[in-house]
């Protein structure tokens, strides 16, 4: 599995296929080029651009998309490639096994309602990768190789950060959600990250392919 980090909250696996998670409005829509199949989170613009995915089946209309049955409005003008799923679920993408976990978006204040979102263990017969969209919720009973932390948002405070990679105790991690940071501030927490986090810890630059 080769997993290339884009701008803010987008991932790209390849392996026997390949799987994009989140291109969103922040990213590059370079992430979706020869994508067989897409995984979103939930529906904010910055993991779900329609116009990028529009145009990337545009190029291959075969390309599958998953996502939380609260998100397929947003996608009504190609339902002939949409799958629903829900949290608990198992499923095959592009070659790859994924799990949903979680069900809501992380609170980002008590008076905004809070939406659906779905994180996404992907694996395959070697590794796998948690990307936990907007949330920190643990994948129960997984021992996770790679976690990618979501490291600043309305909904998120460094101490959380910390606690979720903790808590899921993956083999090593990389920063999420990163793109409203300064690099100033972005290595403040990594700074804190690394020294609390439990596990081998990173932040790399958009476009960067972790083996």
């Amino acid at each position: 599995m080769r997993v290339t980090k884009f701008t803010h909250s987008c991932l790209r696996l390849e392996g026997d296929g390949v799987l994009v998670v989140d291109p969103g409005g922040f990213s590059e829509r370079s992430a979706l080029a020869g994508a067989d199949a897409v995984l979103i989170t939930h529906e904010h613009f910055d993991h779900l651009d329609v116009d990028a995915l529009s145009d990337a089946l545009g190029q291959r209309p075969e390309m599958q998309i998953f996502a939380h049955p609260d998100v397929l409005p947003k996608l009504s003008a190609f339902p002939e490639v949409v799958t629903a799923v829900q949290a608990g679920r198992e499923f095959r993408a592009a070659g790859f096994e994924v799990q949903a976990h979680g069900g809501e978006h992380a609170v980002i204040y008590p008076e905004i309602p809070r939406i659906a979102n779905l994180g996404y263990l992907i694996a395959d017969d070697d590794t796998n990768v948690y990307h936990p969209g907007d949330s920190f919720v643990v994948p129960e009973g997984a021992d996770v190789e790679t976690l990618f932390v979501p490291l600043n948002a309305p909904w998120c405070k460094l101490a959380e950060s910390i606690d979720f990679a903790r808590a899921v105790r993956p083999r090593r991690a990389y920063a999420l959600h990163d793109a409203l940071l300064t690099d100033a501030g972005a290595r403040v927490y990594d700074g804190h990250l690394e020294r609390f986090s439990g596990t081998e810890y990173a932040r790399v630059a958009p476009g960067t392919t972790i083996g």
